[in-house]
C-alpha cells in the first residue's frame, strides 16, 4: 500500500486561517503573504505588505530588528529550528508605536525553502497608551484571575470596593470596570480622597452654592452630581477623615443630598467603585473608619495582586510602561537580559508605581540604547530598626517631588504634559503642586 498523497493546499487560504494579524517572511526579511487580518488591523493594502522587507514595514527601520535593539523572531526561528515568542514595538497605521507580543513558527515550504510565520498578537494599542493612565497588561495566573473577577464586577451594578497594596494599579482597575459595565457611555469621574483636605471634600463631592463660605464665588456642581448615571471613583476612600464619612454615606444610601451653602435636594444614580490600600476592618476596629460606609462600599470585594504576585509580567510591563514615558528614547530603549534579571529579583514594595520610577531611571542613565544591570536602580528602602511604613512613605514622597520637578524642567512647566507623563490628572497634578511647594517651579 503507497503512500498517501499529501494535499495540495493553498498558503493563502492557510494564513487567512488565523484570526490574529498573520504574515509570512523569508529568509530575506521579505514579507512574501499577509493575511486579511493583518490589512484590516492596520488599515493597509496587500501590494503595501508583501514583497517588503518586515523591519520596514513594522518598526519603520532599514535594517533589521536584531541591529536595533529588537528581538527578532526571524533570526531566532531561522537559528533554532524552534517556534518562540517575543515582545516588539510596532507601528500602526497612524505611525504610532504599540505594543505586541509575536509569536514565530517554523514552515518549510515544499521545496525545503525554510520561511518564519509571525502572528501578531495586539497587547497595548497605541491609542490605549497615548492617554493618562496605561491599560492593563498581564498573562500571569495571578494576573488572569484579577481580570476575570473585574469582568464579572462590571457586569453587575453593585458598589466595589477594590483593595490592593498602593501602585498595584486599582485606578485602572476602575476603569477597567466602568468601561465594561452597562454605564460605559457615561462618565467616569475620580475623587482622590487622600489629597483633598477636609475643608474642601464636601464642596468637591456636593457642591456649593454662591456665598457659601469664605472666598466662594458661584455655584459649583460637585462630583456626585456630575457623575450621575454614570460611575464615580472614590480613590483611597481610607484617607477620608471620620467627620465627613457620615455625610458621604447617607449620600450613598438614599440618592439624596444637598450643595454646601445649598437647601435644594439633588439626587445621584451613581455607581460607587472605592479603593483603599488600608486593612479597613482593622481600621474599623480602630474606630477610623465606618463600619457602616464599609459595608456599603463593599457590595463587591475584589483584590489586586501586588507585582511580587505577578513577577512573570514584569517583563511585558516594562516594556509597555517604557513606549509610555512619551520619551522617544524610552520607546527606543532595549531592556538587556541582565537587567530583566534584576527586575525580576527585586520584591516591588512600591509595585507597579515603583516599577515606573525604576525604569525612567534607567532611560535617563543609559546612552546607547541599551538598559543594563548598573542602569536599574531601586527606590530607598528602610533599614535595621527604621520604622518601616514611616521611612518608605517619607522616601516615596520625596522621589515624587523629585520626579515631579525633573518632569516640570523637561517641559518647561507645561502642567498637562507633566499630569500625563505622571498618568495623574491635571487636578491632582496641582494638589501634588501646592503639596510639595512646586507651584512656582517652571514658569
Amino acid at each position: 500500500m503507497g503512500k498517501p498523497r499529501k494535499p495540495d493546499l493553498n498558503l493563502q487560504s492557510i494564513i487567512d486561517s488565523h484570526s490574529n494579524p498573520f504574515v509570512l517572511v523569508d529568509g530575506n526579511f521579505t514579507i512574501i503573504a499577509a493575511n486579511r487580518a493583518y490589512c484590516d488591523a492596520y488599515a493597509t493594502t496587500e501590494d503595501k505588505v508583501v514583497g517588503h522587507k518586515c523591519h520596514r514595514v513594522s518598526h519603520h527601520f532599514e535594517t533589521p530588528c536584531f541591529m536595533n535593539n529588537e528581538d527578532c523572531p526571524l533570526s531566532r526561528v531561522l537559528a533554532t529550528g524552534e517556534r518562540c515568542e517575543v515582545l516588539h514595538i510596532h507601528f500602526d497605521q497612524h505611525d504610532q508605536p504599540e505594543h505586541v507580543r509575536i509569536k514565530g513558527h517554523p514552515i518549510m515550504g515544499a521545496d525545503g525553502t525554510q520561511y518564519v510565520g509571525e502572528e501578531v498578537i495586539r497587547l497595548a494599542r497605541a491609542a490605549d497608551l497615548d492617554c493618562e493612565e496605561q491599560k492593563l497588561i498581564g498573562r500571569s495566573i495571578a494576573f488572569r484571575k484579577c481580570i476575570e473577577g473585574l469582568s464579572t464586577a462590571a457586569e453587575a451594578d453593585a458598589n466595589i470596593l477594590l483593595v490592593g497594596e498602593s501602585g498595584v494599579g486599582k485606578s485602572l482597575a476602575a476603569s477597567y470596570i466602568h468601561g465594561r459595565s452597562a454605564r460605559s457611555d457615561r462618565v467616569f469621574l475620580t475623587v482622590d480622597c487622600s489629597t483633598i483636605s477636609e475643608a474642601l471634600f464636601e464642596s468637591e463631592l456636593f457642591g456649593h452654592e454662591q456665598g457659601a463660605f469664605t472666598g466662594c464665588v458661584g455655584r459649583r456642581r460637585g462630583l456626585l452630581h456630575q457623575a450621575d448615571g454614570g460611575t464615580l471613583f472614590l480613590d483611597e476612600v481610607g484617607d477620608l477623615p471620620l467627620a465627613v464619612q457620615g455625610r458621604l454615606l447617607n449620600a450613598i444610601e438614599t440618592g439624596h443630598f444637598r450643595r454646601v451653602g445649598g437647601h435644594e435636594l439633588l439626587n445621584s444614580n451613581a455607581r460607587i467603585i472605592a479603593s483603599t490600600h488600608y486593612d479597613l476592618p482593622a481600621r474599623i476596629r480602630e474606630n477610623t473608619f465606618r463600619s457602616d460606609l464599609y459595608y456599603r462600599l463593599a457590595g463587591i470585594v475584589h483584590r489586586i495582586p501586588s507585582l511580587r504576585e505577578r513577577k512573570d509580567d514584569i517583563p511585558a510591563l516594562a516594556d509597555a510602561l517604557l513606549v509610555r514615558m512619551r520619551d522617544p528614547a524610552a520607546y527606543r530603549c532595549h531592556i538587556d537580559e541582565d537587567a530583566r534579571e534584576a527586575l525580576a529579583r527585586h520584591d516591588w514594595p512600591g509595585n507597579i508605581r515603583e516599577l515606573h520610577n525604576t525604569l525612567q531611571r534607567a532611560v535617563s542613565l543609559c546612552t546607547d540604547g541599551h538598559i543594563r544591570a548598573e542602569h536599574i536602580r531601586f527606590d530607598e528602602q528602610p533599614g535595621p530598626g527604621t520604622p518601616a511604613a514611616a521611612t518608605v512613605t517619607r522616601s516615596l514622597k520625596q522621589i515624587e517631588s523629585e520626579q515631579i520637578a525633573l518632569l516640570l524642567e523637561k517641559y518647561h512647566g507645561h502642567r498637562r504634559k507633566v499630569a500625563e507623563e505622571l498618568g495623574i490628572s491635571e487636578r491632582t497634578l496641582y494638589r501634588k503642586l501646592d503639596k510639595y511647594q512646586l507651584s512656582t517651579l517652571g514658569k
